[in-house]
């Protein structure tokens, strides 16, 4: 239960991704940049913190001794991630975003069969009552996105849902191979701190590339990103991550803590309606609400259910007990 209320209240803070970065994108800022300097953003805050525990020299020799894996998940969990997220928000509004970011509670269940088990022997499989309770989850965002569909061209419904797709599979395949590279050796901090590290090399390339074609970014938008490196890059990310290393070994709870992030489109609504201005959503986008949150409350139920312990003992059970019982 505490791994899913940390979820939650991610999603709180992951959700300003969604309505800034449409924010900026209205004011004229590039996408380029709104990626780019989130990352950059983060690096000194994350620092700071992994320094105060003094847990960053282990860390540092990892990343020299150990670069390839870092640089490359890092690059699929982060890059692959963040990059399309702000390009799509390029072309689509906040809700066709954060309503397809959405299937992440899909795509994280079906990338199960690439992880063995805690004892590393077999491989995981897709556990079918938390992908079926995830569906549930996704019809409910399906029915808060309905009324904006007919609003949506084709080639922006693609160009807003395609790179987010994308980015749906590499954030917690990125995810979920470092923490099993990590294991029990590096806290989530320093996790965190060494993926966006090894990820800052991509982001000086985009750098250097939004330079060269859209200039330096404005003042708002600087602003604007360094708001969303606090609240979504640094703080909603630790919690994430956190609420996932502590069921990692687990994949129905692991199922259950990546469908919090089903809950980011309540607080992205909320956000566009004070923020942006956008109307309150209609009969039909509050009956997805309440869908959602049932599906996150069986989500919750099963994960902290405790199995049912056998009160019969079979034969060769009793005949134990009764040889110990003998002896005393």
């Amino acid at each position: 239960m505490k791994a899913i209320l940390l979820g939650i209240l991610s999603s709180l803070f992951f959700a300003s991704t969604f309505v800034l970065n449409r924010s900026m994108e209205l004011s004229g800022g590039s996408w380029i940049w709104a990626a780019s300097l989130r990352f950059i953003f983060m690096v000194p805050f994350l620092f700071a913190f992994v320094l105060w525990r003094k847990n960053f020299r282990s860390l540092w020799q990892e990343l020299k001794n150990n670069p390839k894996p870092w640089l490359l998940w890092s690059f699929v969990g982060f890059v692959l991630f963040y990059a399309p997220i702000t390009f799509a928000a390029a072309y689509g509004p906040a809700w066709l975003i954060a309503g397809t970011w959405q299937f992440t509670i899909i795509a994280g269940v079906l990338l199960t069969p690439l992880f063995k088990s805690k004892n590393n022997e077999t491989q995981m499989q897709i556990p079918l009552r938390p992908l079926t309770i995830s569906f549930i989850i996704f019809i409910g965002i399906v029915l808060i996105q309905v009324r904006h569909f007919e609003t949506v061209s084709i080639p922006v419904m693609l160009l807003g849902c395609i790179p987010v797709i994308i980015a749906c599979f590499a954030y917690p395949l990125g995810n979920r191979k470092m923490m099993a590279i990590c294991s029990d050796r590096f806290d989530t901090f320093q996790r965190v701190l060494g993926m966006t590290v090894a990820s800052l090399p991509y982001w000086f390339l985009l750098s250097f590339y939004g330079l060269a074609t859209v200039g330096l970014p404005s003042t708002n938008q600087v602003f604007q990103s360094f708001l969303v490196a606090i609240c979504s890059g640094v703080i909603a990310t630790i919690l994430f991550f956190f609420a996932t290393n502590l069921v990692r070994h687990s994949p129905e709870q692991l199922a259950a803590v990546e469908a919090t992030i089903s809950i980011q489109i309540i607080f992205v609504i909320l956000g566009e309606v004070f923020l942006l201005s956008t109307p309150w959503p209609d009969s039909i986008a509050l009956t997805g609400i309440f869908i959602i949150i049932f599906g996150i409350m069986l989500h919750s139920y099963y994960s902290v259910k405790k199995p049912k312990v056998a009160t019969r003992l079979n034969p060769s059970q009793l005949k134990s007990v009764k040889k110990v019982d003998s002896y005393n």
